[in-house]
């Protein structure tokens, strides 16, 4: 069930990007493809909505104000869809943090990290997710969305 707020309002679904994602559409397309970040927070808006829910959209180059955005999720969110880009493999900090979460989790990558470098084969994020959709680029997203409202309606 999604969470509501005192004003008995459904809270937003966060979706909060990590370092170097607001480069996206111009950074390594061969791996992370032409679509911008703003591309992506479009659709997303797009398809919570057809769910009932709205979103938070953010993105941060900074490892602090990624754990601050999930910090502020734990109250004010129905659920969290994140992307730690390269934090996902090095950051205990985000794993502590979600780990405060009582909402679904979902990581989402646009790459498949299983299929790249042996040291983006761990990932931290994943110990405190839900599940883990990746490899889809755009849709990794989409199908996060989707999974967040099946859960919610549970």
């Amino acid at each position: 069930m999604a969470k509501k707020s005192s004003k008995n309002k459904v809270l937003p679904i966060h979706i909060l990007n990590g370092p170097n994602l607001n480069l996206l559409g111009s950074r390594q397309p061969e791996i992370y493809g032409k679509t911008t970040l703003a591309q992506i927070e479009k659709a997303c808006r797009a398809r919570a909505k057809e769910h009932g829910f709205s979103i938070l959209f953010d993105q941060s180059n900074k490892e602090g104000e990624l754990v601050e955005m999930i910090q502020r999720a734990r109250t004010a969110s129905s659920a969290v869809i994140v992307n730690a880009a390269a934090y996902t493999h090095t950051s205990v900090a985000v794993l502590d943090a979600l780990k405060m979460l009582s909402v679904p989790v979902i990581e989402v990558h646009l790459s498949n990290p299983a299929r790249r470098e042996n040291f983006r084969h761990t990932s931290y994020v994943a110990m405190g997710a839900t599940g883990t959709i990746a490899g889809f680029g755009l849709n990794s997203y989409l199908l996060a969305i989707e999974a967040v409202a099946h859960l919610l309606k549970k």
